[in-house]
C-alpha cells in the first residue's frame, strides 16, 4: 500500500485531495503539506529513514503554483536524489505538461480533481511501486519514458515504446502509434535529440522513426523509402546512407 504526501498551498484543495486519496484502498497513509518548504522537510525525513521505515514516502502529489518554490522546483530538487519518491502533478493549469514530461512525472492531473481520474493516477503509481519492489530496481522509478498528450481535456501519457514514428508540424509533432496519433507541442528536433538513445532516427526533415518499427527499406529509381506498418515514408538523400548502415548493423549484416 502507498504512503502519500500531498502538497498544496490552498487548504480546501489540499483537504479534498487528501479525502480522495485516503478513500482509495491502495493508499496506506496520506499526509498533507501546505507549502514546498514543509514538503521538502518531510521528504528529507523520509529519505533519511529509508524505504522500509514508517516515515517513508512513495509518491508526492504536487500542486504547481505555490508561493516560494513551485511544484516544478520541488520535482527538480527531488530528481537529484538517488531514490526519490515518485511525483504526480495536480494543477489547474494545462501549460506545464511538457515540464512534467521532462521531470519524469508519473501523471499530470488537472483540477478540479475527479475521483476517477485520481484513481487512475494512483493505479499508475501503485503499479510502478509494485514493479520496483518485486524485481531489481531500475536506475529510475519510471523507466518507460512517457509523453503527455491532451485528449478531450484530459492529460494522458503515451509510452515512447508505443510510438512508431513522429511527423513534424512546425513547432508541434504528431506521434503515430498503432492505435492512433497525438499532436504535442514539441519540435521534432527536440525529440530527435532526446530519443536518439531509444532507437529513433531522423529519415527526413519531416519524420523521425523508431528503427525497430521499420519493416522494409525500398530503393526505387534512386529514391529511398521505408515501410512502417502500413505507412510508406520517404527517406531524404541526406539520411539514406546513414539509415541503411543502421539497418544493416541491426540485422547483423
Amino acid at each position: 500500500m502507498l504512503r502519500v504526501l500531498a502538497v498544496d498551498d490552498e487548504a480546501p484543495a489540499l483537504g479534498e485531495l487528501l479525502y480522495l486519496l485516503r478513500a482509495d484502498p491502495r493508499v496506506r497513509s496520506a499526509e498533507g503539506a501546505g507549502d514546498a518548504t514543509a514538503a521538502l522537510r518531510r521528504i528529507g525525513r523520509a529519505l533519511e529513514a529509508g524505504p522500509e521505515a514508517d516515515e517513508a514516502v512513495d509518491v508526492v502529489f504536487l500542486d504547481i503554483h505555490m508561493p516560494g518554490l513551485t511544484g516544478l522546483d520541488v520535482a527538480r530538487l527531488l530528481a537529484g536524489f538517488a531514490r526519490p519518491p515518485l511525483v504526480v502533478f495536480v494543477t489547474a493549469h494545462e501549460g506545464f505538461a511538457l515540464q512534467a514530461f521532462d521531470l519524469k512525472a508519473v501523471d499530470y492531473v488537472l483540477k478540479p480533481v475527479r475521483r476517477e481520474r485520481l484513481a487512475e493516477a494512483v493505479r499508475r503509481v501503485h503499479d510502478l511501486v509494485h514493479a520496483t519492489t518485486a524485481a531489481p530496481a531500475p536506475a529510475a522509478p519510471a523507466a518507460a519514458e512517457q509523453v503527455p498528450v491532451e485528449l478531450g481535456g484530459v492529460t494522458r501519457f503515451v509510452s515512447v515504446d508505443d510510438i512508431a514514428y513522429v511527423e513534424a508540424h512546425g513547432d508541434y509533432a504528431r506521434l503515430h502509434t498503432d492505435h492512433g496519433s497525438h499532436l504535442v507541442r514539441i519540435p521534432l528536433s527536440t525529440l530527435e535529440e532526446r530519443w536518439a538513445a531509444r532507437g529513433f532516427v531522423r529519415i527526413h526533415r519531416s519524420h523521425l522513426v523508431a528503427l525497430a518499427r521499420i519493416d522494409e527499406l525500398r530503393l526505387d529509381g534512386g529514391a529511398t523509402s521505408v515501410r512502417v506498418g502500413a505507412t510508406d515514408l520517404a527517406v531524404s538523400r541526406r539520411h539514406a546512407r546513414h539509415l541503411r548502415d543502421l539497418l544493416m548493423r541491426r540485422a547483423g549484416g
